[in-house]
């Protein structure tokens, strides 16, 4: 298991040499807060969160994972702001080199409270604004959202997550860490596998509540700074429409961007 700091994948050095960089990362994080969910219940409302740990997963199959130690080498409850910082500092350092970095809803949730660890919003918004979120692609498209574990089937992605993500603080808590780095580095696979095969297909597939495969064209994947003031999509049909705002909100408060009226 990696320490909190870790080699960074992308040092200038390595612009020299004959090994290929990386041209697509993912990244997750799990927090650490443990709270039970009353159904329909928005996740968001019980932010702030901190993080027990976090991981990245390359196209060249590199991944490694943050998270604090005691002198002991034990994993304690959450990252510092210093271990949260050197995760942020990294995904900015992989988007300048080049590097496409993508996360499964890594825009509302992932990145805004990296920051918020971090206590940087500011490097958070940057980036945020060049991340590579194909969930919140999909809700300016459809004016909906749709799960990472849906998505994966559809597309035929052998790779199934290994619990449920609310599971996650709790094993953290109970000490089954070595479970937890092994769910959320899969989760990081699995979302770089999506990325590659929407690519590939030039289109999104997911698994219905009903059973089926539906599909929506996604000719290329774009980064959010792209995305935000496209048109709103038709949701007449819907009752109680997602108010795309709310995915980034916290992004206005922290760039000069303007929220789409």
């Amino acid at each position: 298991m990696s320490r909190a700091h870790t080699p960074s994948l992308f040092p200038e050095a390595e612009v020299k040499s004959k090994a290929p960089v990386a041209k697509r990362l993912a990244f997750d994080i799990e927090i650490a807060n443990v709270f039970e969910l009353a159904p329909g219940e928005d996740l968001e409302r019980h932010g702030p969160f901190d993080i027990s740990c976090a991981a990245i997963a390359t196209d060249r199959g590199e991944v490694r994972h943050w998270f604090k130690q005691d002198a002991a080498g034990k994993p304690l409850r959450c990252l510092d702001a210093e271990g949260a910082s050197d995760l942020l500092g990294y995904l900015r350092n992989a988007q300048l080199a080049g590097v496409q970095v993508f996360a499964w809803n890594g825009l509302s949730f992932d990145v805004r409270w990296l920051g918020w660890a971090a206590r940087d919003m500011r490097l958070a918004a940057q980036v945020a604004l060049d991340l590579y979120d194909p969930m919140f692609q999909f809700v300016v498209q459809r004016g909906f959202p749709i799960g990472l574990a849906a998505v994966a089937d559809g597309l035929g992605i052998e790779q199934k997550k290994l619990m449920h993500g609310s599971d996650a603080p709790k094993e953290w808590a109970a000490g089954n860490h070595a479970r937890v780095l092994e769910y959320v580095a899969g989760d990081c696979q699995i979302t770089e596998r999506v990325a590659a095969r929407i690519s590939e297909l030039g289109e999104v597939r997911w698994r219905t509540k009903k059973g089926g495969v539906s599909s929506e064209p996604m000719p290329k994947l774009e980064r959010v700074r792209d995305l935000l003031h496209r048109p709103q999509p038709d949701v007449s049909w819907m009752s109680e429409p997602i108010r795309r705002e709310k995915f980034y909100e916290w992004l206005v408060q922290h760039t000069e961007l303007q929220a789409h009226p």
